[in-house]
C-alpha cells in the first residue's frame, strides 16, 4: 500500500446520470418489476430539478394508510455546485375533507420522513400534496409532481361489515376444501368513486363480476393473529364504474397461515383457529355525490368451489369439474347455497398494510425442457425461485396434470428430500367445455424451486412457453447494486438477492421450500444490514417488528421466530443472535432508513429484551447457562447436530449482550433519554471487562480458538483488533486454507474482523476461496441462492444428509454487507445516508467494483478501478448529503453533493 498522501476529489462538471442502474450478473436477462431502476441521478451545475420520489410513511402508492398524521418523504435528483438546501415548502394542493386545501407549510428541508404539517386526516380523507425547496440563497425549485393519500379506516366504528363465515363446521385435522362466497349488490347510479376494504381470517381472493379485484397474493399475509389482522384498501373504481346496475361480488378463501398446518409436524394445525371468515366493505361514490356502503352481512351465501385443498406447504388441487359454473357472475342461481354464519369480532385489532404486498413480480421460461419417465416433463428454469407454475397454454379439456417441484435434481430425478414433508405439489384438472384457451395457476400457495416435472400432459407437443414460472414475493424496490471484475462475486451478489428475494413473502423466513419457513430471529438479524441496502425493505419489517414486540415474553424473552405459535414457545427465550434481533434489526434498519420513529416504536421492545438478557446472566453479567443456538451450522458441526460448533455458545452470548446493551445505549442517547443512555453504557462497559476476564486465555487469545468467537470480539469491540486475537484469527483463517470456519454467528463479521486486524489480504483469500466450505463453493455446484448449509451439495453432487438442507437461505448471504462497505466500498455515516464514507480497499486481484445505491436522499454511487499503480475512484453524493472519500494510504477528503473523481497512488 502507499504512503499517507493528500489525496484531491475533482467535481465532474456537468456531469449527470440517466438513473439507470447497472444490473450485476444474469439479472441483466432477469430484470422485472422487482428490479426496476432507480429514479434520480448525479448533479449539474444547472440549478435543482423538482424534488421526486415522493412517499408517504415507507408507501409509493399510499391508499388506505392506517395513520392520521403520515410522514413524507421525497429527494432531489440534481442540484448545481454549492446548492444548499434551505427550508421545504410543502403544499396541500386539494383535500377532501377540511378546510385546510391550500394552505402551504414551511417543512424541515432532510425530504426524510418528515411530519405531517397540516390538520390530521379523518377515515377515508384524500389529500394531494406537492412539494418545493428553496436554497440558503434563495433559489427556488420548481413544484414537484402531486402524490395522493388517502386514510384508511382508522376506527373500528368505521366498519359496518362483519365477518362471515360458511356455516359448516369441518375436521379441519384434514385438508378440507375451502369455502366461495357470494353476494349481488344493485349500485343505484353511477359511480365514480369506489372503495373496498377486505381483511380474512385465512386468505382471501375477492371478484367483482368475475374479475379479480386488486394484485395481492396469499392476502392478507401473515400478522400474530391473535393481536393483528392486516386489512387492503382496493381502488375498486374501474371494476364499477357507471349505472345504475347490479354487480356480482365473489369470494375465495383458503387455509394459509391463519388455518392451515405450520412447521414440520402435520398435527400444528389451526394455530389461530378453525373457521376461514372474510370482512369486506365496499364503498362507493355517486355522481351525485352521495355515498352508499355494502359490506359483508347475513345476505352473502357460500358454498365450495374448484379448489379442493390449498396449502402452503403441500399445494393446490383444483378440479374444475365441481367449480359452480358463473357463480362470479349476476344472475347465478345460489339457492341451494347455504347462508353464511355472522361471527364475533376477534380480539384481534383490524390493521392497514404498512408495507408492499406480495405479488407476482415476474414470469420465467424454463431453460430446457425434456421427457422424461414415462412421459413426465422436466422443466430447468435456470434460478431457484419462489412462486408457481402457471399453465399458459393448456390443451383442450377435459385432462388433468400433476405439478411438483424441487430445487435441485439428483439422479436425474426431481430432489425432494429436502422438502421433508411439503409436498410441494399442485394439481389442476380442466372442467367441462374447457377450449384451451385459457390459463391456469394455484391461487394459495407458493413453493421454492428451480426444477419443476409436469406429469400427465395430455399432448405429444410441450412448448417451453406452455408451462412458466411465476415469481411470488413482497413487491419491494430494489434500491442496491453491486459489481465487480470478477464475474464469481458478481454471481454470488446475485444469489444474495435471489435468497432475499425467495425469503421476503409477507415475513422475512428462513426458506421457502420446505415445511418450515417461519420468520426466524437470528437469520433476519444477521441479513439486516444486507436486506436494507438490496431493498426498500422498510414498511416489510417494521410490520414485523410490531409482532416481535406483541409475542415478546413477559421476561423480555424473544420468541425463535415471529409470527410465532401460540404456546409454542416457553417463557424465558434469550438465545443469543436470535433474539438480539429486537436491537440490532431496528438499529440497523434505523442506519439504513434514518427512521427515528421506528427506534420509538421499538424501545420498550429493545430494552425488554436487554433487561431480560442481563438479569438471566450471572452476577458478572456473563450468560453461564439456558438454551443457544451458538454459531449455528458452523461447518465442523455433524450433519445431525447443527449447533455443535466450535464456538463456545456463551462466550458469543455474553459477546452479543455486550453488543445490544451499547446499541441500546446510542439509542437512548437517539432519543434524548441521557439517563439510560448513560446506564446502558456502564453496564456494557462491565460486561466488556466481565467478558475479557472469562473468555480471554493468559496469552490474550479468545479460549475457545474458534473463528467466530475472535471475528466477533474484534468487530463488536470487546477487544483491540490489533492486538493477539487478531492475529490468531488470521493465522486460523490462514491454516484452515481460507476455507470458511464459522456459521450463523461468525460469518457475517469475519472479513470485517480481519480487515481491522490489518489482514485484509485474509479476508480477500477467504471471500475469493472456492473450496468448501467457502461462498464460492456453491457456485462451482451450479447454486443460484445462498445455502443453508455450506455444503447442502456435497462436492460429488450428492444432497447433505442433513435434515435441514436448503438450497434457499439467505443467513450465510450476509457476507454481501461486506461486499458493499468494503470491496465497493460505501456505507451510511450518518442515519439514513445523511452522511456517507466512500472507502473501498481493493484487494483479491480485483481491477474493479462499484455499487449503486438508492438511499433517503437519493442515488449514490461508487466506482473504483485499479490500473499501473493507481487507484482511480467516482463517487456520487445525493443533494442533501455529505461525504467522506477515505482511499488507502491517503487523507480523508470531505465532499458535498455531486459527482467527484479522484486518483490515488495504489500498490495492488
Amino acid at each position: 500500500m502507499t504512503d499517507t498522501t493528500t489525496a484531491s476529489a475533482r467535481r465532474v462538471a456537468g456531469s449527470e446520470t440517466d438513473g439507470r442502474v447497472p444490473l450485476d450478473g444474469d439479472a441483466k436477462r432477469r430484470a422485472g418489476r422487482a428490479d426496476r431502476a432507480c429514479e434520480g441521478g448525479g448533479s449539474a451545475p444547472t440549478g435543482p430539478l423538482a424534488p421526486t420520489g415522493l412517499r408517504v410513511e415507507h408507501l409509493r402508492d399510499p391508499l388506505g394508510i392506517g395513520t392520521a398524521e403520515p410522514r413524507l418523504s421525497w429527494y432531489l435528483p440534481e442540484a448545481g455546485p454549492g446548492w444548499e438546501p434551505g427550508l421545504a415548502e410543502v403544499e396541500l394542493v386539494e383535500r377532501s375533507a377540511g378546510t385546510d386545501a391550500g394552505a402551504v407549510a414551511e417543512v424541515d428541508a432532510s425530504g426524510v420522513l418528515v411530519p405531517w404539517p397540516f390538520a390530521p386526516l379523518a377515515s377515508r380523507e384524500r389529500a394531494v400534496w406537492r412539494v418545493r425547496t428553496t436554497a440558503v440563497d434563495g433559489s427556488v425549485t420548481d413544484w414537484s409532481e402531486p402524490l395522493e393519500v388517502e386514510a384508511g379506516l382508522l376506527s373500528d366504528t368505521d366498519w359496518t361489515a362483519s365477518f362471515v363465515a360458511a356455516p359448516w363446521r369441518e375436521n379441519t385435522r384434514v385438508d378440507q376444501a375451502p369455502p366461495i362466497l357470494r353476494r349481488e349488490v344493485t349500485l343505484r347510479g353511477d359511480v365514480v368513486r369506489a372503495r373496498l376494504a377486505v381483511a380474512s381470517l385465512g386468505l382471501h381472493e375477492v371478484t367483482v363480476d368475475g374479475v379479480r379485484v386488486g394484485d395481492a397474493e396469499l392476502a392478507p399475509g401473515w400478522t400474530s393473529f391473535g393481536h393483528r389482522v392486516r386489512y387492503l384498501v382496493h381502488d375498486a373504481t374501474e371494476h364499477l364504474a357507471g349505472g345504475p346496475r347490479t354487480v356480482a361480488l365473489g369470494a375465495r378463501l383458503a387455509d394459509g397461515w391463519y388455518r392451515g398446518r405450520i412447521t414440520w409436524d402435520d398435527r400444528v394445525r389451526n394455530v389461530y383457529g378453525d373457521r376461514l371468515a372474510l370482512i369486506a366493505q365496499l364503498e362507493v361514490e355517486y355522481a351525485d355525490g352521495s355515498t352508499e356502503t355494502f359490506g359483508t352481512d347475513d345476505s352473502w351465501r357460500a358454498a365450495r368451489g374448484g379448489i379442493l385443498l390449498s396449502g402452503l406447504y403441500d399445494g393446490e388441487k383444483w378440479d374444475g369439474r365441481v367449480e359452480p359454473d358463473g357463480w362470479q357472475t349476476v344472475g347465478f342461481d345460489d339457492a341451494a347455497w347455504d347462508a353464511v354464519e355472522v361471527l364475533d369480532a376477534p380480539a384481534a385489532a383490524l390493521v392497514p398494510f404498512d408495507g408492499p404486498v406480495v405479488r407476482v413480480v415476474e414470469e420465467i421460461e424454463p431453460v430446457w425442457s425434456r421427457r422424461w419417465d414415462a412421459g413426465a416433463i422436466q422443466l430447468d428454469f435456470g434460478q431457484n425461485l419462489p412462486g408457481r407454475l402457471k399453465i399458459r397454454n393448456h390443451p383442450v379439456g377435459p385432462f388433468g396434470v400433476t405439478l411438483r417441484h424441487a430445487e435441485v435434481m439428483q439422479d436425474d430425478e426431481l430432489a425432494t428430500r429436502p422438502l421433508r414433508t411439503a409436498k410441494a405439489t399442485d394439481v389442476f384438472y380442466s372442467g367441462p367445455g374447457d377450449d384451451g384457451e385459457g390459463s391456469w395457476e394455484p391461487r394459495f400457495t407458493v413453493h421454492g424451486f428451480r426444477y419443476a416435472e409436469v406429469e400427465g400432459w395430455p399432448v405429444s407437443s410441450f412448448e417451453p412457453g406452455d408451462v412458466v414460472a411465476q415469481v411470488v414475493h413482497t413487491d419491494m424496490r430494489r434500491t442496491g447494486w453491486f459489481r465487480c471484475s470478477d464475474p464469481r462475486l458478481e454471481q454470488l451478489h446475485e444469489n444474495v438477492v435471489w435468497s432475499m428475494r425467495g425469503n421476503f413473502v409477507d415475513v422475512p423466513t428462513d426458506c421457502p421450500q420446505r415445511d418450515e419457513r417461519l420468520g426466524w430471529t437470528g437469520d433476519l438479524q444477521v441479513f439486516t444490514p444486507t436486506a436494507a441496502f438490496l431493498y426498500d425493505c422498510a414498511g416489510v419489517l417494521r410490520s414485523w417488528l410490531r409482532d416481535l414486540a406483541l409475542e415478546q415474553r413477559e421476561d423480555g424473552g424473544v420468541p425463535f421466530f415471529v409470527p410465532t405459535l401460540p404456546d409454542s414457545d416457553p417463557a424465558g427465550h434469550h438465545a443469543a443472535v436470535w433474539g438480539d434481533a429486537a436491537t440490532l434489526t431496528p438499529w440497523g434498519l434505523f442506519q439504513a432508513f434514518g427512521d427515528r420513529g421506528l427506534l420509538e416504536d421499538q424501545w420498550a421492545s429493545a430494552k425488554a429484551w436487554v433487561d431480560g438478557v442481563l438479569a438471566s446472566g450471572d452476577e458478572d453479567l456473563v450468560r453461564v447457562d439456558g438454551f443457544e443456538f451458538g454459531d449455528w451450522l458452523d461447518p465442523l458441526a455433524p450433519p445431525e447436530d447443527a449447533a455443535a460448533a466450535k464456538a463456545d455458545k456463551y462466550c458469543l452470548a455474553t459477546a452479543y449482550s455486550y453488543r445490544s446493551t451499547s446499541v441500546l445505549a446510542a439509542w437512548a442517547a437517539e432519543l434524548g433519554n441521557t439517563s439510560d443512555a448513560a446506564s446502558y453504557a456502564e453496564t456494557a462497559a462491565r460486561i466488556k471487562a466481565s467478558w475479557q476476564a472469562r473468555f480471554l486465555t493468559p496469552s490474550g487469545t479468545v479460549i475457545d480458538d474458534s473463528q467466530a468467537s475472535s471475528a466477533i470480539a474484534i468487530v463488536f469491540g470487546l477487544v483491540d483488533a490489533d492486538g493477539p486475537v487478531g492475529a490468531r484469527l488470521s493465522e486460523l483463517v490462514r491454516s484452515n486454507g481460507h476455507r470458511i470456519g464459522t456459521g450463523f454467528a461468525g460469518t457475517p463479521v469475519v472479513c470485517d474482523a480481519l480487515l481491522l486486524a490489518g489482514h485484509l489480504d485474509d479476508a480477500y483469500a477467504m471471500l475469493l476461496q472456492d473450496e468448501c466450505p467457502s461462498w464460492l463453493y456453491p457456485l462451482t455446484q451450479g447454486a443460484t441462492t445462498i445455502w443453508e448449509r455450506w455444503d447442502s451439495l456435497l462436492p460429488d453432487g450428492r444432497v447433505n444428509s442433513g435434515g435441514m438442507t436448503s438450497f434457499n437461505h439467505y443467513a450465510l448471504g450476509s457476507v454481501a454487507d461486506f461486499m458493499h462497505r468494503v470491496v465497493a466500498g460505501i456505507a451510511p455515516a450518518a442515519p439514513g445516508y445523511a452522511a456517507i464514507r466512500f472507502a473501498p480497499r481493493p484487494g483479491g486481484g480485483l481491477t474493479s467494483a462499484g455499487a449503486t445505491l438508492d438511499t433517503p436522499r437519493g442515488q449514490a454511487a461508487i466506482d473504483w478501478s485499479v490500473s499501473d499503480g493507481t487507484l482511480s475512484v467516482t463517487v456520487t453524493v445525493p443533494v442533501g448529503a455529505t461525504a467522506v472519500l477515505d482511499l488507502p494510504g491517503a487523507e480523508p477528503v470531505e465532499l458535498s453533493h455531486g459527482t467527484w473523481e479522484s486518483t490515488v497512488p495504489f500498490d495492488a
